[in-house]
């Protein structure tokens, strides 16, 4: 993968003022950006923290977290970067000798460095392999998943994690491609097939916000890095790793990821182990999303250990 010199730049990360109002990162904290993505997040939490206090940041994802260090070693060098899942916290922490850390950020967002590459096949709108590992080094791909999924698999999977209404449809027309022999191993086909599957020539066709193949590319994508699983499981065990009165904030785009947020803070309330600080999940104001359509989907929910 190939950067510009603005690609080493942070971006500026979804709901950063509502991230840094609920963390509230002090001087001398150890905070987890447990998805840090190009650092966007950290980038800000680094300029509160120093110069005694501690950020790690954890991804998947080898290529966006060089892309962070360029950004954080601007800033500050107390910062240690793990390509990890965040599941594997714990012995992050075990390895570096802490208990306890002050704050918990998760933003379950794909980067937008990673959607307008090419070759990770995560967007639709230009041609590249369908890829979608946030990981390269190991898992199945987007194109192995096609090729070895029945129609109900296919079709259970558009549903469940795309909310995808026709998915039996699409998965179908994917079966009949795969029967002709057609390979499918592109962004583009694969987007082609799903708009096929869903527009009848000739006929009328209510016109949709988003692209017919989003909640297709979508749930593929959840599908191939396993993140439902990873979440709900990071979250069962997320209060082990939190300090009293340190914050953990999360930033989904989901219906199902904040679903899992929300049933795990209710739990950790009931047992006394978390207070909830958002009743509701935020969203992002209307100006940050002219300027980041990317950002419409978002929902921040945030909670204090007690």
């Amino acid at each position: 993968m190939i950067f510009s010199d603005d690609d080493l730049m942070p971006h500026k990360s979804v709901m950063l003022d509502e991230v840094i109002s609920f963390i509230k990162p002090g001087k001398g904290d150890i905070i987890v950006d447990a998805t840090i993505g190009a650092g966007g997040h950290s980038c800000e939490i680094l300029k509160m923290i120093g110069p005694d206090g501690l950020l790690i940041g954890i991804d998947k994802d080898a290529e966006i977290l060089k892309i962070a260090g360029k950004s954080l070693s601007k800033i500050s060098d107390i910062y240690k970067l793990y390509q990890a899942d965040y599941v594997d916290l714990d012995y992050i922490l075990d390895k570096l000798e802490i208990s306890k850390v002050q704050g918990i950020l998760l933003d379950l967002g794909v980067s937008s460095l990673q959607l307008d590459s090419l070759e990770r096949g995560f967007s639709f709108s230009k041609e590249g392999p369908l890829d979608m590992r946030m990981d390269r080094t190991k898992g199945i791909t987007a194109e192995d998943l096609l090729k070895r999924l029945s129609e109900k698999e296919m079709a259970d999977i558009f549903w469940r994690y795309g909310g995808e209404g026709r998915s039996r449809r699409i998965a179908k027309a994917i079966i009949q491609e795969r029967r002709r022999g057609t390979e499918i191993k592109t962004t583009t086909q694969l987007a082609k097939i799903v708009e096929k599957a869903l527009y009848t020539p000739g006929k009328y066709q209510k016109k949709r916000k988003i692209h017919p193949a989003t909640r297709v590319f979508q749930a593929l994508r959840i599908a191939v890095n396993d993140e439902l699983k990873s979440l709900e499981y990071f979250l069962n065990n997320v209060c082990e790793f939190l300090a009293s009165g340190s914050r953990i904030v999360v930033i989904s785009f989901h219906s199902l990821e904040d679903r899992l947020v929300k049933s795990a803070f209710r739990k950790w309330q009931d047992a006394s182990s978390l207070k909830i600080l958002t009743k509701k999940p935020l969203s992002p104001l209307d100006s940050e999303i002219r300027e980041n359509v990317r950002a419409r989907s978002a929902k921040l929910r945030a909670a204090e250990r007690t």
